[in-house]
């Protein structure tokens, strides 16, 4: 609470949990301190005072915090980041993704495997060592079904706009969508993840339409460029995948957990994520990135491309991630991986001028340079898009495939909540009424 801040006495009853008159009581004999209110109506009090009051009668709340600060504090068991490293479900995510594909990441994220009825069921195929790995598939008449639908788009409408309406297709498809027992979110889950990539029209006349075969990586290779699919390049896109299908409570990620507290179906859920993925400071930064690499690329001049958006006041996407200061460890391992592809190397040396140009490196000698900044993993995702041939918005979709994951994992986690928990006490700065 700043200083000065004056509270109502129903803020202060409410802060308390005593009736209106019980303030005036507190204030009578000391322990607070009221003056009388703006508009002659009734008195305030000074916030401070009150909360520390309501800490000595064990009814403190959280405070309204600072930028970035817990407000709204939330237990979660799925994903950790420590350390400089990035955790799911205890596992190393880093590790994970260089070891295994986006299936295994799923399973560990939904923790299949772990409870005696969760083995043997349609959705589960066994993997190597003590990992699972979830079966992606979705019946084909719900693919045909969704790409009639994304088939009468305009032909301006971006990919993610085509995952947006296969989830509204999906939904309406599925009488027993708001069935929440955990097997049926997990089906539903799986269904819904393959189908927002196997209805995506295919980037060329080489991938006809057809059964979908192979991983989701494969698979959405050959949605999002025309170039052949090579081993290396698609691993890559799978070890993308694992790397993000989660990062905590991030601004998409509460959007679903809201939604999964009011009870809303896991289409419903994967909707609210969708929706934040849209600003340009969360899913649609890897498309900014990618843009800014390619015009590095073709000019060769990354700090003139820089100073254009320094000039512009505008933020530099791809650099820097509050939660790593000394770098995104999932970049880092994305951009390790690509380094061993033919070809990469231009894009990669561009990557990197671009980090040392917003970190003032590659300055002539004069001011200080500015503090240390890294490459995030849109800025690495933005290196593997515009490698592999895929338009600016390929980064977006990448990231909503792989965030669906997570999603549905924060929704399985919030329905066992007690419901509608997710509202936070909003303080009116409005007129008071007459």
């Amino acid at each position: 609470m700043t200083d000065g801040a004056r509270l109502t006495t129903q803020e202060v009853a409410e802060l308390l949990g005593v009736k209106t008159q019980t303030v005036y009581a507190y204030a009578s004999r000391g322990l607070l301190t009221s003056e009388a209110a703006p508009d002659g109506r009734g008195s305030t009090f000074d916030a401070r005072e009150a909360e520390a009051l309501a800490a000595r009668r064990g009814r403190a709340r959280p405070r309204p915090a600072e930028a970035f600060d817990d407000t709204f504090p939330m237990r979660s068991g799925i994903t950790l980041s420590e350390g400089g490293r990035l955790y799911y479900r205890g596992r190393d995510a880093v590790e994970l993704a260089e070891r295994h594909g986006f299936e295994t990441a799923v399973a560990c994220l939904w923790e299949v495997g772990s409870d005696p009825d969760s083995d043997g069921r349609p959705v589960v195929r066994p993997s190597s060592g003590e990992l699972l790995a979830v079966e992606l598939r979705a019946p084909d008449e719900l693919v045909a079904a969704v790409r009639r639908t994304t088939g009468t788009l305009p032909a301006q409408a971006r990919l993610n706009d085509r995952l947006r309406v296969a989830v509204a297709v999906a939904a309406s498809a599925d009488p027993l969508r708001f069935d929440l027992r955990r097997q049926n979110v997990l089906a539903m889950g799986a269904a819904l993840i393959a189908v927002l990539v196997d209805a995506l029209p295919a980037a060329s006349e080489a991938h006809p339409a057809g059964p979908a075969t192979g991983s989701i990586a494969a698979r959405l290779w050959t949605k999002l460029t025309p170039v052949p699919t090579a081993s290396g390049a698609v691993a890559c896109l799978d070890q993308a995948l694992v790397l993000l299908a989660d990062h905590g409570l991030a601004a998409s990620t509460l959007a679903a957990r809201v939604a999964a507290s009011a009870r809303a179906s896991p289409y419903a859920v994967v909707s609210a994520g969708l929706g934040p993925l849209d600003g340009p400071l969360h899913g649609a930064a890897s498309g900014l990135a990618h843009r800014m690499l390619a015009e590095v690329v073709t000019t060769g001049n990354a700090i003139g491309v820089i100073s254009e958006y320094l000039r512009s006041g505008r933020p530099i996407p791809g650099l820097g991630m509050r939660l790593y200061p000394d770098g995104d460890p999932r970049a880092r391992a994305l951009l390790a991986s690509l380094r061993g592809l033919p070809g990469a190397a231009e894009i990669l040396d561009a990557a990197a001028a671009v980090v040392r140009a917003a970190s003032g490196r590659a300055l002539a000698p004069g001011p200080a340079p500015r503090a240390e900044t890294h490459a995030n993993i849109d800025l690495a995702l933005a290196a593997l898009t515009l490698h592999a041939g895929m338009p600016a918005e390929a980064g977006e979709v990448v990231f909503a495939v792989a965030r669906t994951a997570g999603w549905i994992a924060h929704a399985l986690e919030e329905y066992a909540e007690p419901a509608l928990r997710l509202r936070p006490r909003g303080t009116y700065t409005g007129p008071r009424p007459a």
